[in-house]
């Protein structure tokens, strides 16, 4: 298990590095520059990840006070892997195909604050110690629902895999934003 929470300490702090090493340096403007309305900014995607990620903390918390409730889908191995590999398959970095976030991930509208990228990376220190902190619950294969949807269940060890890949995911969206700033002028 130890291997397992230092593989995703590893990757934290890797995708940290490479979100300060793309957008550290970019001014307030540029962090919320968008290259159509209908798109996200570099703000608006890392505002996304952090809001994301966020939600699975009340069931991490519920899950060390013992207080956690299973659904009942739950009890299903199968539907349990299916899902994980299902919505991990989903969020892949690769972003072959748009996805639509569910409403209570979406990105803060307005402009978003210039120190979004530091803000970013404390997230990530805090992020890092809750996966570390749940060892015990991922070695015990704790099952949880997704913050999004009660019906979607998968392996907490899962859900930091999908946050993981989600992650990268949206660092090429951002990096691809990037791009279409640098391009525009």
């Amino acid at each position: 298990m130890a291997e397992t929470t230092k593989g995703w300490t590893t990757q934290i702090n890797e995708i940290t590095g490479l979100y300060q090493g793309a957008f550290a340096d970019l001014t307030p403007e540029q962090i919320n520059w968008k290259p159509n309305p209908a798109k996200w900014s570099i703000g608006q995607v890392i505002d996304h990840v952090i809001t994301l990620n966020e939600t699975y903390y009340p069931i991490v918390e519920q899950l060390k006070a013992g207080t956690y409730r299973k659904h009942w889908l739950s009890r299903l191995p199968f539907l349990v892997r299916w899902f994980g590999k299902f919505i991990l398959d989903g969020v892949e970095p690769q972003r072959k195909r748009k996805m639509k976030t569910f409403p209570l991930w979406e990105p803060a509208q307005s402009n978003v604050p210039g120190d979004i990228v530091a803000r970013f990376a404390e997230h990530q220190k805090q992020l890092g110690k809750m996966m570390a902190d749940c060892s015990p619950f991922v070695l015990s294969g704790a099952v949880i629902s997704s913050p999004a949807n009660r019906n979607i269940v998968y392996k907490l060890g899962t859900a930091f895999d999908i946050i993981l890949a989600h992650e990268r995911r949206h660092l090429n969206q951002a990096l691809e934003v990037l791009e279409w700033m640098k391009n525009k002028g």
